[in-house]
C-alpha cells in the first residue's frame, strides 16, 4: 500500500483462485503467533488450513483485503453451529491477518467490520474470537473496537511438574 493513500482497501468475498494466497499469509500468521506462544505449528499446518480455508471460501467465511490486485489481508469465520441451545448466535471470527506493510492503514479495521456485517447477515447476534493472552497490540485493537474478555483460558505445563515429581520420587527411594 502507498503510505500516502489514504484509501480504503477492497474488501471481499475470497475466491477459489485466492486460497493459495491466504494459505500463504496463514503461514505468516501462524509463524508471527508464535512470538505470544501459540503452539500451532505454521508450516507443518499449511495444507490443513488450506483445506480449512477452502471451506470457508466455499461457505462464504473468507474476505480478502486487496490494494489493487495484492491481497493484502484475510479473515476467516462462520456462524457456530453447536449441539447446544444457546441464549444468542454466536459469530466466530476464526482469523485475521493483515501483512505488515499495510498495517495501521485501516485495513484490519476494514476486514473486522465486513466480519460482522456479514456475521450479522447471516444471523449472528454475537462475535467472539480468541486472542493470544500475550498479543497486546491485538487485545487492544479488539478492544478499542468494543469487544470484551468474556472468557480467560488458563494452562498448566505439566511438563514442569514431571520434572519435579521425578526429582522428588529419585530423592524419596
Amino acid at each position: 500500500m502507498d503510505p500516502n493513500d489514504n484509501s480504503r482497501p477492497t474488501i471481499e468475498r475470497a475466491t477459489a483462485d485466492d486460497v493459495e494466497t491466504v494459505a500463504d499469509l496463514w503461514v505468516r500468521l501462524a509463524r508471527d503467533q508464535r512470538r505470544h506462544d501459540s503452539y500451532v505449528h505454521a508450516d507443518a499446518n499449511r495444507e490443513t488450513m488450506r483445506d480449512t480455508l477452502a471451506a470457508h471460501q466455499v461457505n462464504d467465511g473468507l474476505l480478502v483485503a486487496r490494494d489493487g490486485e495484492t491481497v493484502i489481508g484475510f479473515a476467516s469465520f462462520s456462524v457456530e453451529r453447536g449441539s447446544l441451545q444457546l441464549d444468542a448466535t454466536r459469530g466466530v471470527l476464526s482469523n485475521i491477518y493483515v501483512v505488515p506493510a499495510a498495517r495501521e492503514k485501516g485495513v484490519g479495521t476494514a476486514l473486522l467490520e465486513a466480519v460482522e456485517d456479514e456475521l450479522a447477515s447471516q444471523g449472528a447476534e454475537v462475535v467472539v474470537l480468541e486472542v493470544m493472552a500475550r498479543n497486546e497490540a491485538a487485545r487492544r485493537f479488539y478492544e478499542r473496537k468494543g469487544y470484551e474478555t468474556y472468557r480467560v483460558a488458563m494452562e498448566r505445563d505439566l511438563e514442569d511438574d514431571r520434572s519435579e515429581n521425578d526429582t522428588h520420587s529419585k530423592e524419596d527411594g
